[in-house]
């Protein structure tokens, strides 16, 4: 099979690197994606126009307007939400090339905010793109046609990061710690390593909307918050050495917390119609979560072209965080879908969406039969 040049789409993009999740994308829509009621339906509307825009002129900006390819490879716009290592199988799966092999021409799309992302895939402007499953649900419980057709990981993996003075929970207590906004992943991790302290979150402890990773980074050092959830490792790149202290980790509670992280995000009538494509993107991600399992220096250096400013503490952290919550096979947690999914329905209870509409198993189950995974890993292993 023939080989398209590699377009280095994003790898000099300014980065945000506590928490890229909700970072960059995040303010260029924020005034298009709060609040509930009767207006819904005109906002995400803008929202849809808005993502057009933001995607278009981001891809300008970074130099990521298609070129031509001269083999016959099928093209398909992607989008991962964070430079983090969390999030990194995605630009394995470009940099080493499997996208390629398993016949994808791809342009590779950086969108700093699910919400945002579950936009432009809905409008399909992004065809198949990382999201959460509390995005997921989010939109579905809205109306949207959204599907999550597998994930590499589906444990949230976050700490809360807090001022060195903050020795214990109690000393949490009347306190503030910030997200980038409600009903992120970031406010998912938040309200759980909250309730693992023991502490009520919104009672004991405030939760404030303060923006994308630099405006936390900033808020946190001003003593604003006392701290704020961050993905493995990044404390490693809090910048000017701010004393700090690991309060608790979801790796620490008693039982891992279940979420769909890390999931290829796509709607149900694309998948109808680009079945084949779908199953392509699942696996290249499959070979790229084996390559950063078996491949730690080539790993690292594609970590580090995203991701300016990644220390070798940083690497070596987030690499061993990362690689344990790695899955083999990508199914998605219906466990940990079921929870987005009630926490949506609170604010929508007359949605008559089910875990099955949220979860499109079917194409990992085909991979797995077919035997792929058993290749690309060795049978067994």
């Amino acid at each position: 099979m023939g080989r398209c040049a590699a377009r280095p789409l994003l790898a000099k993009r300014p980065l945000s690197p506590i928490d890229g999740h909700e970072a960059d994308g995040l303010r260029s829509t924020r005034k298009g994606q709060h609040g509930q009621g009767k207006n819904q339906g005109a906002r995400m509307n803008m929202q849809k126009r808005l993502s057009r825009i933001f995607i278009f002129a981001g891809a300008l900006s970074l130099g990521a307007v298609p070129t031509p390819c001269a083999d016959a490879q099928e093209r398909v716009r992607i989008a991962y939400s964070s430079t983090d290592t969390t999030n990194q199988p995605w630009t394995v799966a470009y940099e080493a090339g499997f996208f390629k092999k398993n016949g994808l021409d791809v342009e590779l799309v950086y969108i700093g905010s699910t919400t945002v992302a579950v936009t432009a895939i809905m409008a399909q402007d992004i065809q198949v793109g990382n999201a959460a499953g509390s995005g997921i649900a989010n939109a579905a419980v809205r109306g949207a046609d959204l599907v999550s057709a597998g994930c590499v990981i589906n444990v949230l993996a976050y700490e809360l990061v807090v001022l060195d003075s903050i020795k214990s929970a109690e000393d949490l207590k009347g306190k503030s710690i910030g997200i980038s906004r409600f009903g992120s992943v970031s406010d998912v991790a938040a309200r759980e390593l909250l309730k693992g302290l023991g502490l009520r979150p919104m009672e004991d402890v405030k939760i404030l909307q303060v923006g994308g990773a630099s405006e936390r980074a900033a808020g946190f050092s001003r003593g604003v918050i006392a701290g704020f959830p961050s993905p493995p490792g990044n404390v490693e790149l809090i910048p000017g050495g701010l004393p700090h202290r690991i309060l608790a980790n979801m790796a620490d509670l008693p039982k891992p917390y279940p979420l769909p992280f890390i999931c290829a995000a796509t709607t149900k009538s694309y998948v109808a119609k680009k079945r084949d494509t779908v199953k392509k993107v699942l696996m290249a991600l499959i070979e790229a979560s084996h390559y950063f399992k078996t491949n730690k220096e080539g790993t690292q250096k594609i970590i580090a072209k995203y991701l300016r400013g990644a220390n070798k503490a940083y690497l070596e952290s987030s690499y061993q965080s990362t690689v344990k919550i790695l899955e083999r096979v990508p199914y998605t947690t219906r466990e940990g879908m079921k929870i987005q999914l009630d926490e949506a329905l609170k604010l929508n209870p007359g949605s008559k969406v089910t875990v099955d509409g949220l979860v499109d198993d079917t194409i990992v189950r085909e991979i797995e039969k077919e035997g792929f995974i058993d290749r690309v890993y060795g049978k067994g292993k």
